[in-house]
């Protein structure tokens, strides 16, 4: 097992990564205050693990509750499934929630840890490699609105992770190529020699090697650990672990929550930043050949969906938290390995982008 401390003050917390992890009261113990504990997951993970991690928790009053499974139904409704469920038990100030399952999850649960009694703990026990390298670390949580994607939440962080690469087994090869698309980011974002390493390994990754798996979720929590302890509440530097979102989410919400994978979106959104970087004359056209080709070896789309417009897509891409003073603040690179946020650039260089991967694009994913 290795372990990661997110250093946040007296909000720091543990990251756990390992194989047979999942029932280990030892590694929730410290982080359980209260004699009360609600497990969410829903009804693809529950048959799965909830007999298992629920043992971690049995000297406590617990309980849990099963959501639907799916990014559709991260919603304010499913929100109220958890609540009512709190209070129906009559769950004190005291409890802790915690989150067993992908991202849609693990957001949604550490949601209502935000805002049951005006905050309650949670852990999280991400079931899906997305939600191991990303949605998991560095409290961003929060619900869709049919207008835009995570436009409602809080910042609320966990007490622990656990990250059992066990899990992963009973993974699909899409999911599993969707958290991928994180993986990768890291290395572009601010990781050169980690990008390098996976280009070397993407097969390993794909054919889910223990070793390989383990070191990718290492060093993709300690790069995010990196800057959501120097930035824990995106005032500055953690809007770099924003690459490829605002076209991702423009993506997710145009064609219906759901029908892309999160990290599908994120890896086309990856391209279009590239595309918009070189045509800024940042990237280089080898660099970003580079960024396609690894993409598409990790099994992800590399074009937009075909049935969105142009004028569309900038609209979606408006409602984003990202819009400041009006204006779309992109993260884009300058190099593999480094980003920068932008809101300073040529709206037509914008347009060219966008309707070169539209132009081009893949239909569904």
């Amino acid at each position: 097992m290795k372990t990661i401390q997110l250093d946040l003050g007296e909000h720091s917390y543990p990251i756990f990564i390992g194989t047979d992890l999942l029932g280990r009261a030892d590694l929730v113990r410290p982080s359980v205050r209260g004699h009360q504990v609600l497990i969410v997951s829903n009804e693809t993970v529950a048959p799965l693990y909830l007999e298992q991690a629920a043992a971690a928790f049995r000297d406590y009053h617990s309980d849990w509750v099963i959501l639907p499974d799916g990014e559709q139904y991260k919603t304010l409704q499913t929100l109220n499934v958890i609540f009512d469920a709190l209070l129906e038990r009559q769950f004190d100030r005291k409890c802790t929630l915690v989150a067993l399952g992908g991202g849609v999850v693990g957001d949604i649960t550490g949601f209502a840890a935000a805002c049951y009694q005006r905050g309650v703990d949670f852990i999280q026990i991400p079931t899906t490699l997305l939600a191991q390298v990303d949605s998991s670390v560095g409290g961003k949580t929060g619900v869709n609105h049919p207008l835009g994607k995570n436009m409602i939440g809080a910042f609320h962080q966990p007490r622990c992770v656990i990250a059992d690469i066990g899990v992963l087994d009973t993974l699909d090869d899409r999911q599993l190529s969707a958290g991928l698309a994180e993986v990768i980011k890291y290395g572009l974002i601010q990781d050169a020699e980690f990008f390098t390493w996976l280009e070397e390994n993407m097969d390993r990754l794909l054919a889910r090697e223990p070793a390989a798996l383990i070191h990718a979720i290492h060093r993709s929590c300690e790069d995010k650990a990196k800057v959501v302890a120097a930035d824990e509440r995106e005032s500055g530097l953690r809007a770099i672990l924003n690459m490829g979102h605002t076209f991702g989410h423009a993506i997710e919400t145009g064609v219906g929550y759901g029908r892309w994978l999160h990290g599908e979106a994120v890896a086309t959104g990856m391209l279009m930043a590239a595309d918009l970087s070189h045509r800024l004359g940042w990237l280089s056209a080898e660099d970003v050949a580079r960024i396609d080709n690894l993409i598409d070896k990790a099994c992800l789309p590399t074009r937009a969906p075909a049935d969105l417009e142009c004028d569309r897509f900038l609209e979606l891409m408006a409602v984003d938290k990202k819009v400041s003073g009006g204006k779309i603040h992109l993260v884009l690179p300058k190099a593999i390995g480094e980003s920068v946020v932008c809101g300073d650039y040529d709206p037509a260089l914008l347009r060219e982008t966008l309707e070169a991967h539209l132009a081009v694009g893949c239909g569904s994913a």
